[in-house]
């Protein structure tokens, strides 16, 4: 069990490793099949570990998790120095190497400028990052735009889920589709801005993400997206501008920049369905003004997720 040797799903595995030592046995207890569609490890003080899978969360067995066990997480996570991930502690989160996300929640310490970090840690949920090859392939097949887009083939696209449902999954794979190009399809090779602000698309260490995102790619991470968007366009000359989860003015705003600047765009909300959005006005401003020529709503049935198309 202290070597990787194909018996566990290699992303699951590398999930275990961020537990500590004596917990890694509980997380690689789960049957391999299941280990291969596990989304999150989660970690609550007084509870057992849990693996959170596409029907559900379910306990791991074992003995109840401790605060000094959450601590642990974090200082693997980090290789023992969380002074160097200040900034997303304070946000709530840690990257760690091979695109993993910890997420962090507990008791606060505050000041005048806001969260400053943690006094106690009460739950950690690990993000097993699940690269899925191919779904943009068919989550596009119904909103290619017509053969005179002079952007090679697709418009502007709008990816609408419900939280967990796997739209940055979609959207890294339509990145690095367009990033790379598929003939196949009429979709030309496209540079790409990436505003990855929490560092969940690319998942860039030391300089390298980690995740297949394409050859035409430029990254900007832990940067505020609505900030990381002019960057990009100023300095990068992006064909395509990419960006997660809108949920501010200040996001809806740079979205309708970039668009003034001629570039393509994707980009996520969380919703159900396009009805939902066009109830938040956030949200309706932003579909009405034709930025998005398409939405791409994903909804999860019996554990299966479903692509469905919409013109906007």
């Amino acid at each position: 069990m202290n070597d990787f040797n194909g018996a566990y799903d290699a992303k699951y595995y590398g999930a275990a490793r961020l537990l500590p030592p004596h917990r890694r046995a509980d997380a690689l207890a789960l049957p391999p099949a299941e280990q291969c569609v596990a989304e999150e490890l989660r970690l609550r003080v007084g509870f057992p570990v849990c693996a959170v899978l596409p029907d559900g969360e379910r306990a791991l067995g074992g003995t109840e998790v401790t605060p000094r066990e959450l601590d642990t997480v974090v200082e693997i996570a980090t290789a023992a120095s969380a002074h160097s991930v200040r900034e997303t502690v304070r946000a709530g989160y840690i990257n760690a190497a091979g695109g993993y996300r910890i997420g962090l929640c507990g008791e606060t310490a505050t000041d005048s400028s806001g969260v400053m970090g943690f006094r106690a840690l009460s739950s950690v949920a690990v993000r097993i990052p699940r690269e899925v090859t191919g779904i943009a392939r068919r989550a596009v097949s119904a909103v290619l735009a017509t053969a005179d887009d002079a952007r090679g083939g697709i418009g502007s696209v709008l990816i609408i889920s419900p939280p967990g449902a796997g739209k940055t999954t979609l959207l890294r794979d339509l990145v690095r589709l367009v990033s790379d190009g598929a003939v196949e399809l009429g979709i030309a090779p496209s540079r790409v801005g990436l505003a990855d602000e929490r560092g969940e698309i690319a998942a860039v260490s030391g300089g390298v993400p980690q995740m297949n995102i394409g050859c035409r790619t430029d990254v900007l991470s832990a940067c505020p997206k609505a900030a990381a968007a002019m960057m990009l366009l100023r300095a990068m000359n992006p064909e395509t501008l990419a960006l997660d989860e809108i949920t501010a003015p200040e996001d809806v705003a740079a979205v309708e920049r970039a668009a003034n600047c001629g570039v393509r765009l994707f980009a996520t909300v969380h919703a159900f369905s396009v009805e939902e959005l066009m109830k938040k006005p956030l949200y309706a401003a932003l579909l009405c003004g034709g930025i998005f020529e398409a939405a791409v709503i994903i909804k999860k049935t019996g554990g299966q997720r479903i692509y469905e198309a919409a013109r906007l």
